[in-house]
């Protein structure tokens, strides 16, 4: 599936929005919902494939701007770390 998955996050390029690739999918944040849906349409139809599945889930916190990665950076705050093993630190 790594080739697709690349053909649909290549996709992304063509649209003002911002996106991360995680192992389990990819998040994409935009200003506007419309460029929102818009990319992730333009993702789905990317893929090649007799059959498709697109799950989108929005987070519209519309009392404060807040990205994705801080919110992440806020768990990673409580934690006083990273917010994953590091298992692949001690394989170097």
């Amino acid at each position: 599936m790594a080739e697709e998955v690349a053909k649909a996050v290549d996709a992304l390029e063509e649209f003002d929005v911002e996106y991360e690739t995680t192992p389990m999918g990819t998040v994409i944040e935009a200003a506007d919902t419309g460029e929102l849906f818009a990319a992730a349409h333009a993702a789905h139809l990317a893929v090649d494939g007799e059959r498709v599945s697109t799950f989108l889930k929005v987070d519209d916190k519309r009392t404060v701007r807040q990205e994705a990665r801080e919110k992440v950076d806020a768990v990673e705050t409580h934690l006083g770390r990273e917010a994953r093993s590091d298992h692949d630190a001690d394989a170097e």
